[in-house]
């Protein structure tokens, strides 16, 4: 039994009743009109041997020859008219075509190898009786007429039926394969079009990091200065005026630095999502490096923190190698020692905003394969005034995501003695 459009789920059907199509629909029709005239014509001759009244073998013939218009829906069914009515010779476009049809469906092959068999067995047999009168002095031409007949009535509409059901076959399975591609290819688009915008948003808040970073410090420390700038303007003219150089040289550090990030944005082609993801986030060519730390801390002191700096691990002399510069950080990936330099700067501006006053141990400590850094403050004395600095509540979260994102471990919280403490250790191998 042949597929009808229902069964595959009505997909494309345009036809009536078991026909996919309406051109199917018209072709069975109308080989049902030109099998039942065949059988009809036959059904006289059939009439006279069976001496019975013309008019019932043409009704015969034609009830015989319309099942043709079945043979989509059962398949089966009219190549068994067509056996059955063998041994009255009709129904040839019948078991021709029907047989075509089963050769060509769904049916197991099993009963299509067995149905034809006794279809060429029938015409076989058929034949033989009706050429064995005319021919009786010759029975090889007889039997090998009706074998000729048999087989040419039944192996070729049969084979035929195999290759169109092969062929029907493939074509269908290289459909599905190319619906399931289309799918694939439609998932794949979705996945690269979530993974961009993954990469846009990590671009953006890496950014954001950034300048956070940059402007936060910088303009705090500014408002630190030009607080004290204030306060000593009438008393300390002297000290009033080095203030203001202060102020003008942290405005014009925050300025470069932000024109110099701004530079490397213009400057960086769009890349593709899939570049993008694997790229490190951001560039650390031209960023903060460990060996101006202690320039960091200068500037903390110089607006009037009292900040403790404690390197360790760098071998002798590590303070003094920081301190002038010769980067006792040296060795460690760009992107490390900028991590570094960030979490400090901004545990520092902490300590400027919600601090003032309170004493500050910065601690640095090279270890084999990581760098631990740790900024601490005491409890404010009472006796500075609050800056009035405003908090976005980013800071911490800013500094966590860099640490984490290196693979490292932050821990940020109060201390017992009211004070507060931030430390990080960011893994970096063995230095050079």
């Amino acid at each position: 039994m042949t597929y009808t459009g229902e069964e595959r789920g009505g997909a494309g059907r345009d036809g009536p009743w078991w026909w996919e199509r309406r051109r199917e629909a018209v072709l069975d029709v109308g080989l049902g009109v030109v099998s039942a005239a065949e059988c009809a014509l036959e059904g006289v001759q059939f009439a006279r041997e069976a001496g019975l009244p013309v008019a019932v073998g043409v009704l015969f013939g034609l009830v015989v020859g319309a099942t043709l218009v079945l043979r989509r829906r059962w398949p089966i069914a009219v190549v068994l008219v067509g056996i059955a009515v063998t041994p009255a010779a009709m129904g040839f476009l019948l078991s021709v075509v029907a047989l075509y049809t089963l050769a060509s469906s769904e049916v197991p092959r099993r009963i299509t190898a067995t149905l034809a068999s006794l279809s060429m067995s029938a015409t076989f047999v058929v034949m033989y009786l009706r050429t064995r009168e005319g021919a009786a002095d010759e029975p090889t031409l007889v039997i090998s007429l009706s074998v000729f007949v048999a087989v040419a009535l039944t192996v070729p509409p049969v084979l035929f039926g195999l290759y169109i059901g092969a062929r029907r076959r493939l074509m269908e399975s290289l459909q599905e394969r190319a619906d399931s591609l289309e799918r694939e290819l439609s998932l794949l688009a979705d996945r690269a079009e979530e993974r961009a915008e993954w990469a846009r948003t990590e671009e953006r808040t890496r950014i954001a990091r950034e300048m956070h970073d940059v402007v936060a410090h910088r303009v705090s420390l500014m408002v630190v200065h030009a607080a004290a700038l204030q306060a000593v303007a009438a008393k300390d003219p002297v000290k009033a005026a080095r203030n203001a150089v202060l102020v003008g040289d942290m405005g014009r550090q925050a300025l470069t630095e932000l024109r110099e990030m701004l530079g490397v944005l213009r400057a960086e082609a769009p890349k593709p999502a899939a570049v993008a993801l694997a790229a490190p986030a951001g560039s650390f060519e031209d960023g903060p490096s460990l060996a101006e730390l202690e320039a960091l801390v200068g500037q903390s002191r110089a607006a009037g923190m009292v900040v403790e700096l404690d390197v360790r691990g760098a071998g002798a002399g590590a303070g003094a190698a920081v301190a002038a510069g010769s980067g006792a950080g040296a060795g460690y990936p760009a992107e490390v020692e900028q991590t570094a330099y960030r979490v400090v700067q901004e545990a520092l501006t902490n300590c400027h905003k919600h601090a003032p006053g309170a004493r500050v141990v910065v601690r640095l400590a090279h270890r084999d394969g990581e760098v631990a850094m740790q900024v601490e403050n005491g409890p404010c004395d009472g006796k500075a005034a609050e800056p009035g600095l405003p908090s976005g509540g980013n800071g911490l979260v800013g500094m966590r995501e860099r640490v984490l994102g290196l693979g490292g471990v932050f821990v940020s919280g109060p201390t017992d003695d009211g004070g507060f403490k931030v430390s990080a250790v960011l893994p970096c191998g063995s230095r050079a």
